[in-house]
């Protein structure tokens, strides 16, 4: 039996006593004066009745006096815990309306704008910050923050080794100036911190970090903890939601060998980046690649190899475009790029800079790998409806004079002229 259940049956015990003791002074009074009037009570039993009465006076008041620390304690602990449900009621809506909001999240932005409004009322006067991996997974970025006190900078990264809540898999406390091991990435002049990782489904997502007052009480510490870890909980299956979201629209965007974008993504990008060339009066750069002999890489050294090329060509690709510019696999061994608000001049230039890349392949792969290009640009050297139609025509003539060359249109009839570079392959 624990120290309070024993102070709680003592209390009842005495409460129990006193109004025992209330029911037979009550009825001893109600008897005497009944039988007082009726004048069935002899002189000396009345007076004994009368000292009964006194001794019993006595005892009821030191009865009340003792008891009555004990009840003004018991209503004290009974208004505590009714505050206390009030106050779990209420953060438990805050939780729900959390997880409702969570589910109309559209991205990472909305999903930290819900963490810190519930936050904010969950724990008041508490700084916090969310972590998220990045797309390579090698480290945590700051996503978010609230309330953070001035005297500490929050880290923008976190390295997976230097955490020791990630490492272990569980809340980590880090308390500078008491016993315990804290994180490498804590600032020492900082706040003490609670850090929980954020897992659903078996994956790690990210990193929950909120201020901890190591002044306060163990109640008070073990309470927080339980909100911070119900948040971590709430905000864990958001960002396991937003990932799996972010993975089914990159798989129905994105070709999986080379992780450029597929034919249906580059259409409907092409048709609204015309629009907006046309009301704008910019230009706009389409340019088609088609790798030299694949088919022939393929029967003598294996698919295997083939796919590896087109991998090393998607990387060559993208790594040598603009962030604005847009990289297709249109089909096959064969590549489209759009490139908005790109002249002319600066589309040829852009497409031999990718030829070189794509012919240094060779040496990596140490099979010949070379490619066939050809350019257009609206409204320059094509109509926005011609342009595919003519950097396509483009690129076979770049295939027709000896491969691994770049082909421009020449303006308005999109007819191809002489090419810009020449190395047959």
């Amino acid at each position: 039996m624990t120290k309070h259940a024993k102070v709680l049956n003592k209390a009842e015990w005495r409460f129990s006593l006193l109004f025992i003791l209330i029911a037979v002074f009550s009825a001893t009074q109600l008897a005497h004066e009944t039988l007082n009037r009726l004048g069935f009570l002899p002189p000396r039993l009345d007076a004994l009745a009368s000292d009964v009465e006194m001794v019993m006076q006595v005892i009821l008041l030191a009865l009340v006096c003792a008891a009555a620390p004990l009840l003004i304690s018991e209503l004290s602990r009974r208004r505590l815990g009714a505050k206390k449900a009030h106050d779990s009621r209420e953060n438990i809506n805050l939780l729900f309306q959390m997880t409702e909001m969570l589910q109309s999240a559209l991205g990472h932005a909305d999903a930290n704008t819900v963490l810190r409004s519930t936050a904010t009322d969950l724990l008041p006067g508490r700084g916090g910050a969310l972590y998220i991996f990045n797309n390579s997974g090698d480290r945590l970025e700051l996503s978010t923050s609230w309330s953070w006190p001035d005297r500490s900078q929050l880290a923008e990264t976190i390295s997976p080794s230097s955490c020791w809540a990630l490492k272990r898999g569980k809340f980590h406390v880090n308390a500078p100036g008491q016993h315990g091991v804290c994180c490498d990435h804590h600032d020492p002049d900082g706040p003490a911190t609670i850090e929980i990782p954020m897992m659903a489904r078996g994956e790690v997502y990210g990193l929950l970090v909120v201020e901890e007052d190591a002044a306060s009480s163990a109640e008070e510490q073990v309470r927080i903890r339980d909100l911070a870890g119900a948040l971590a909980e709430a905000m864990s299956l958001s960002l396991a939601n937003l990932a799996l979201r972010d993975r089914l629209r990159a798989q129905a965007l994105r070709d999986p060998l080379t992780g450029l974008y597929n034919r249906r993504h580059l259409e409907e990008a092409f048709e609204r980046h015309l629009a907006q060339a046309e009301r704008d009066g910019s230009a706009l750069s389409l340019i088609m690649i088609d790798l030299d002999h694949f088919k022939a890489i393929n029967d003598n050294h294996g698919h295997a190899m083939g796919d590896a090329v087109l991998a090393s060509v998607g990387t060559a690709i993208a790594q040598g475009l603009r962030p604005c510019d847009i990289a297709c696999r249109y089909g096959g061994e064969e590549f489209a790029i759009l490139l908005p608000d790109c002249s002319p001049s600066s589309a040829r230039s852009r497409a031999e800079e990718l030829r070189e890349r794509i012919e240094r392949l060779s040496s990596t792969h140490r099979i010949p790998v070379s490619a066939s290009i050809g350019v257009g640009t609206s409204p320059d050297t094509s109509s926005g409806a011609s342009l595919f139609a003519d950097a396509d025509r483009a690129l076979y003539r770049a295939k027709k004079e000896g491969r691994n060359k770049v082909i421009d249109c020449s303006p308005s009839t999109g007819k191809t002229p002489n090419p810009v570079t020449v190395r047959a392959a």
